[in-house]
């Protein structure tokens, strides 16, 4: 159940004419009152001779009577749904309901003569609207400062009692939602997304690719959008704002969003937070190649996640949402809508209450950033092997958000999951083909060994690992692991074990052979590249409306 506090206006009569009316798509029913801070009040709904200026003429009477002294905006208007899961609740039940709201917010408290005037009104199975005038009856507005926490927490003890749909509450980090005038102009115009959604995307992916502030400038303006950089007098810069070329007010106008109003985590403060943390650390160029220090990363998120401190915990999920930004850039076309579904899925898990110590994440940082100035993997085997730490950091996130009662965003990471599983399928088909025809060729002694290996680490699943259809890939990664020399493979298997959990896992051989092939001298050897490069390069592919094969950002529509 949720309630939807609008923007106070000053027509009482116009909120009950939509309430009482059609609704915009005649999807409003048998509009009625289903209680009144009077039982006296007429409703147009039930009684023939009752007028909606008779109602609106009571609910205003304060109104009038504190003449100047009344708020110019006095009309409270609040809906309340149930989800479409619950049962449908009585006329009586909803009273009830919206008794508890007025009386939590403090716009009518029980017991208080002096309340405001509202009443509550029904037109549709599932939900209310509460409709009330901000004038007391000493003339004074009511102190409802913070209604709308108010109303939700109360609507999370109404769910309890009333056997309804627990709904995941947030904690007021979410991106802000289109608005419905934004979303009708989608639809005119013939677009998927709203240009609030589609500067975001924009937007964040720049953030995961630049290494400075004005890169990202440029980048944001090299996908299509525009972008106004605003200084202070001292010639610092105080702000940025952007817009999409063809998306114009009444005035002919551009539209423009600053970084705030699309994240709370994209506003420039925050961006430069990251940026100057990852240009401080970024001329370091360690000598393993970009793809295999960014499985590295983010293979161990989540022992960072298990072991650090907060701060810590909600950097390296930061950072983690930045490698799902930017591996649209440079993944096949084949998995690229997927892959931005998921990273639009995970950038509500990217943010919550916790200040995130960006600098305890820069080894993901500095690894993303790297991908993007190399030329993409030759071999699947590479991508593979991101994507599968990818799935197992995104799990861990999802069960550090739910640890913290951080719904939201747990439910966030559920889903970006789901669409990571079916990348890695993809992505993993042809690889592991590749390498379970070299198992299909292994000697039956060596087989027998390696089963026996596996009875010996890991008992308990042994049986349903040398089942699986991957059991003989699995088995070349474990000959693979024992010939480079990483010692008893037993204690490796085990020790591949026990970094992560496979409760989740859908096929245990092949998820131990990537954790295997993540070892040193088991990854794909990476294409040769300039390591001077400083800039995200361009891509000679036409981008396509959600992602581009390469350095370059998604362009604007």
């Amino acid at each position: 159940m949720i309630a939807n506090i609008v923007k106070p206006g000053h027509k009482t009569r116009g909120v009950l004419n939509y309430l009482y009316g059609p609704g915009r798509a005649n999807e409003h029913t048998d509009p009625h009152l289903v209680a009144a801070f009077d039982d006296f009040v007429p409703d147009p709904g039930r009684h023939p001779a009752a007028t909606l200026a008779q109602l609106a003429d009571i609910l205003d009477l304060r109104v009038k009577q504190a003449g100047p002294k009344a708020p110019k905006n006095h009309v409270w208007h609040c809906s309340i749904r149930a989800a479409p899961e619950d049962r449908h609740l009585t006329d009586d039940e909803w009273a009830t309901i919206a008794r508890r709201v007025l009386n939590a917010t403090g716009i009518a408290p029980a017991g208080d003569a002096d309340a405001c005037r509202w009443v509550a009104v029904r037109h549709a199975d599932d939900h209310i609207h509460i409709v009330a005038t901000k004038v007391r009856g000493g003339l004074r507005p009511p102190r409802n400062w913070n209604d709308f926490l108010r109303a939700d927490k109360e609507l999370v003890a109404i769910e309890k009692e009333y056997g309804l749909r627990r709904v995941p509450r947030g904690d007021r980090t979410a991106a802000k939602r289109p608005t419905r005038a934004e979303q009708e102009k989608a639809r005119r115009t013939r677009n998927a997304r709203t240009s609030r959604e589609h500067l975001r995307t924009i937007v964040r992916t720049a953030v995961s690719a630049a290494t400075t502030t004005e890169e990202f400038f440029r980048l944001v303006e090299g996908a299509g959008a525009l972008i106004d950089v605003q200084y202070f007098p001292s010639g610092d810069v105080r702000g940025y704002k952007v817009a999409i070329a063809d998306d114009t007010n009444t005035q002919g106008e551009p539209v423009w969003f600053s970084g705030s109003t699309l994240a709370s985590d994209l506003s420039y403060p925050k961006i430069a937070e990251r940026l100057t943390a990852a240009e401080a650390t970024l001329a370091e160029q360690p000598d393993a190649p970009a793809w295999r220090r960014l499985s590295l990363a983010v293979d161990q998120t989540p022992d960072h996640l298990a072991h650090c401190e907060d701060q810590a915990g909600q950097a390296h999920i930061a950072a983690l949402a930045e490698t799902l930004d930017a591996l649209p850039l440079v993944a096949p076309a084949s998995i690229q809508v997927q892959l931005v579904q998921a990273a639009t899925a995970f950038e509500r898990a990217g943010r919550s209450r916790i200040r995130a110590h960006h600098q305890q994440a820069q080894a993901t940082r500095r690894a993303v950033k790297a991908i993007l100035r190399v030329p993409p993997p030759r071999d699947g085997a590479l991508l593979a092997i991101v994507l599968d730490a990818l799935l197992l950091a995104v799990i861990a996130a999802q069960h550090w958000h739910y640890t913290r009662n951080h719904t939201q965003q747990a439910e966030a990471a559920l889903q970006a999951a789901e669409h990571l599983r079916v990348v890695y399928r993809a992505a993993a088909a042809e690889p592991l083909a590749v390498i379970h025809h070299r198992g299909r060729r292994l000697a039956r002694p060596l087989l027998e060994r390696q089963a026996a290996v596996v009875r010996q680490a890991l008992p308990d699943l042994a049986e349903q690992i040398l089942a699986e259809p991957a059991w003989p890939t699995f088995a070349t990664a474990l000959n693979d692991a024992t010939a480079a020399g990483h010692g008893d493979p037993a204690a490796l298997l085990a020790q591949a074990a026990r970094h992560r959990e496979l409760d989740t896992a859908a096929n245990l051989a092949e998820v131990l052979t990537w954790r295997l092939r993540r070892l040193p001298d088991l990854a794909v050897r990476e294409p040769s590249h300039d390591r001077t490069a400083g800039r995200v390069q361009p891509s000679p592919v036409t981008p396509t409306p959600r992602a581009t094969r390469s350095g370059s950002l998604p362009r604007s529509r």
